[in-house]
């Protein structure tokens, strides 16, 4: 059964997913299935939620990382991750997303970035150190929870959390 994708070698970068048939911007590329549930991030983890991380089975641990990517996430109904073109695809051409589109921080293995790509950060980083354009461009093509994580990292903190119980202007 052709599922419109395979794998293969790619240059510096050990294996990849490889399109066997174009894709339409929108399209559903690869679904997502969990392999198993983990109970921290690391490299090869998925960040299902504000603190849920997965490793995702078959042939989507292969998707490469790009600063330009062809893909995009959204969440399943299981949860998972199914990838989906944010841009046309060509037979033949590589298929890619941006880890940041998945993990909010990526500290644990941030590392230099091989892409390749005319826009390429240099190195390959979580979403919350996104640059705002970059957030904006990826708009509908990224996990919600990594959106509701910046709202909560963005809201000011209730006054009794900030409060030092002296009037203002005046020290504790």
């Amino acid at each position: 059964m052709d599922d419109g994708f395979e794998l293969r070698g790619t240059p510096g970068k050990g294996e990849g997913i490889f399109a066997t048939r174009p894709f339409r911007v929108g399209e559903t590329v690869m679904v997502g299935v969990i392999d198993r549930e983990l109970d921290r991030n690391h490299s090869h983890a998925s960040q299902v939620g504000a603190q849920r991380f997965v490793l995702h089975g078959g042939l989507v641990p292969k998707v490469n990382h790009s600063c330009e990517p062809n893909c995009g996430i959204r969440l399943n109904a299981s949860g998972a991750h199914d990838y989906v073109a944010r841009a046309p695809i060509a037979a033949g051409h590589e298929i890619s997303f941006d880890y940041a589109m998945r993990n909010y921080a990526v500290g644990y293995f941030a590392a230099y970035c091989r892409c390749g790509s005319h826009n390429c950060r240099g190195r390959i980083t979580g979403w919350q150190d996104l640059p705002a354009r970059r957030k904006a461009d990826y708009e509908g093509f990224v996990a919600p929870y990594l959106i509701e994580i910046d709202h909560q990292a963005a809201r000011p903190r209730p006054a009794a959390e900030t409060d030092t119980g002296s009037p203002p202007g005046r020290a504790a």
